[in-house]
């Protein structure tokens, strides 16, 4: 793993931040060339210091950002995204419960390695057998349905847009894609693929080839997720303005 930097939003995570999984993540051979970018997000209770307790810990491997008040997730990932783009090859997000753990990176990594046309690499969570995939039942329908929508409306066939675990190659397109904040507060990450589609505007290779869906090996539902069911209707009314918005940047 060279010149890559994982950023990882964190709000309100002291009660579940799983410090033995980052450490023997850190100590792993799977680490090497890897940096973490933790980003507090205004968080109101002890997350920031566990945060920086475990920079200081590894101070070579750990950097923490610190945004003064709650912004969310998309604005976290976004900041975050920008300050390590400053060095490095790769840049990448993962959610701060670890429901894909960190030991996944090198498979991203290996897809970006070997595949020059491909710029993004999403986690994908399909059941296949030999896999453990552990989701509720609901959310698994809830999401399919929903994919299903962002498909129709990104004319792509994107399996899973919101999985938490993705890696990128730092170039032009990325720098555009980041450059403004996100309309969208909870599907930012369907945003990210309507502004790299508008960037390209039919430029070779097209947009299937430069996004890379890897199925996940290993997901784990972990309590104590903030998405709550009245956010899917918030994701489907942010999911018409990124439709309603392309349709203006196409003309």
């Amino acid at each position: 793993m060279q010149h890559t930097t994982i950023v990882v939003p964190c709000y309100n995570e002291a009660a579940r931040f799983d410090f033995a999984a980052f450490r023997r993540f850190l100590d792993s051979p799977l680490s090497s060339g890897a940096r973490l970018l933790l980003v507090d997000d205004g968080s109101g209770d002890d997350t920031l210091a566990m945060l920086q307790a475990l920079a200081a810990e590894r101070p070579d491997q750990v950097g923490v950002l610190v945004l003064e008040r709650n912004q969310g997730k998309a604005e976290a990932v976004r900041r975050g995204m920008l300050e390590a783009m400053h060095h490095g090859t790769f840049v990448g997000f993962w959610d701060a419960d670890l429901a894909t753990p960190l030991e996944a990176i090198p498979a991203f990594l290996a897809i970006l390695d070997s595949e020059p046309e491909v710029q993004w690499v999403f986690g994908a969570r399909v059941g296949l057998l030999g896999r453990h995939i552990q989701r509720r039942m609901r959310r698994h329908y809830s999401g399919r349905a929903f994919a299903t929508c962002v498909s129709l409306v990104l004319d792509l066939p994107v399996y899973d847009t919101q999985c938490g675990a993705k890696l990128f190659r730092i170039d032009p397109a990325l720098h555009a894609v980041l450059e403004r904040p996100f309309r969208s507060r909870w599907i930012f990450d369907v945003e990210m693929i309507a502004r790299l589609k508008v960037f390209i505007a039919g430029n070779a290779p097209p947009l299937a080839q430069r996004i890379y869906e890897l199925p996940l090996m290993r997901w784990t539902d972990v309590a104590g997720s903030k998405v709550r069911g009245r956010d899917f209707v918030r994701a489907v009314r942010e999911l018409a303005a990124i439709w309603w918005w392309l349709r203006r940047a196409r003309r």
